[in-house]
């Protein structure tokens, strides 16, 4: 039987696992600061249990050198929030892909003058098309690539020819 103060304790362990989510989510991409780990698709869950907040992330990609500083920042935001005991859980499976990002984080990779990824993740096939990548500056497609690792690993530098800027782009996982 299910008694009134289960049902309270129940509504308040999910609230403050609302609360912990929120507060992990805005953790802002200690390598392109205008996302959070949230539009980046890589906060996988959040869970209060009793004092314990657990937090499991997944990297962008293993050896992601940013994993540290967004495991103290999500430490940080949590403890300074009010939570005293927090883990913060890594999990390589299933891998990232740039599948996992929000809309909101491909407008603001875009508002940044970084390209999104576009497209979905490679399934699996024999042959891997390259599509083109439109200059978040101007728009064109009439774009080329530089150099496969831009200012991070995540991204490849690229140029337009219709308005000869440079920029980055976010590579499809």
């Amino acid at each position: 039987m299910v008694t009134l103060s289960d049902l309270q304790s129940r509504d308040a362990v999910t609230a403050e696992s609302a609360r912990a989510w929120r507060i992990a989510a805005a953790v802002p991409d200690p390598e392109v600061p205008v996302l959070t780990v949230e539009d980046l698709g890589v906060l996988r869950d959040v869970s209060v249990d009793g004092d314990r907040v657990t937090v499991t992330i997944t990297p962008t990609y293993s050896g992601c050198p940013a994993v540290d500083t967004i495991r103290d920042d999500i430490v940080l935001a949590l403890t300074e929030a009010g939570f005293t005991d927090v883990d913060v859980r890594l999990t390589l499976t299933p891998a990232w892909t740039t599948d996992w990002m929000s809309d909101e984080g491909r407008d603001k990779l875009r508002s940044y003058g970084i390209a999104p990824p576009t497209g979905k993740a490679s399934v699996g096939g024999p042959i891997r098309l390259q599509l083109a990548v439109k200059c978040p500056r101007c728009g064109s497609l009439d774009t080329r690539e530089l150099a496969r690792f831009g200012s991070t690993s995540c991204k490849a530098l690229y140029e337009c020819r219709a308005c000869l800027e440079p920029f980055d782009h976010f590579k499809v996982h």
